[in-house]
């Protein structure tokens, strides 16, 4: 837990998501919540390990109940052994929940459709994925990221699939306004070095992108002026 709390602050994280399935809620006598800073960061809720709208939507209401948030990290679940989400009720439970006043942010496939329609149902950020749950595979297609940038005019943040420093960058550059991530900390040989690397790493991407990255051509162009060079 002390391990934990030093990668909260080197990470340079502003919220912190829960799972509400896999924890005691906060009349227990401790719970992973003593070990949060509630005055430094937001707490975020999450329904992970819901599998349909209803224990979702469930989930939700008893977390707000518990005086937690009104944020809700919402995820239903449609297939185990990826991770992937069941977008049809995660709409109709994004639409529940935005209705009753919960600030929704819902984690859903990489597709540009089905986050505008997230949108539409009232959620107040996109959370795609970059690729499955803990697989630390990166941003498998940037292309539909960009696409949702695009599509959306809510923030737009990465959830899942960062393993490294440079995944993080590279979801920045894109133009996101943020990563959530867990696996690439907590699942490295030295947490909190990965911790102090992907703050740096969301810091660099976000910069690289204000800045602008220079035009991919497929031939070389001199760096180095031709104008005034001296003939041999």
């Amino acid at each position: 837990m002390e391990l934990m709390q030093q990668c909260h602050e080197a990470s340079g994280a502003d919220m912190v998501t829960v799972a509400l399935r896999r924890m005691e809620l906060p009349d227990s006598k401790q719970t992973l919540l003593d070990y949060i800073d509630r005055d430094r960061f937001t707490i975020l809720p999450n329904t992970a390990g819901c599998y349909d709208a209803e224990s979702a939507i469930l989930t939700a209401r008893l977390a707000r109940e518990a005086g937690l948030s009104d944020f809700v990290k919402l995820e239903v679940i449609g297939d185990q052994k990826t991770l992937f989400p069941d977008v049809v009720d995660l709409l109709e439970a994004t639409r529940v929940l935005a209705k009753e006043g919960f600030i929704v942010m819902p984690y859903t496939n990489d597709d540009p459709v089905m986050a505008k329609k997230l949108e539409d149902a009232g959620a107040a950020v996109v959370m795609p994925l970059g690729a499955p749950i803990g697989s630390g595979l990166g941003i498998c297609n940037p292309y539909t990221i960009r696409l949702i940038l695009e599509a959306v005019q809510v923030p737009v943040i990465v959830d899942a699939g960062v393993g490294t420093a440079s995944d993080a960058t590279v979801a920045m550059e894109l133009g996101v306004d943020g990563v959530l991530m867990n696996t690439g900390i907590a699942g490295a040989k030295d947490p909190l070095a990965m911790a102090n690397a992907m703050r740096m790493a969301v810091d660099s991407g976000r910069l690289a992108y204000k800045a602008g990255r220079i035009e991919r051509k497929l031939y070389a162009t001199a760096s180095s002026p031709l104008e005034g060079i001296i003939g041999t």
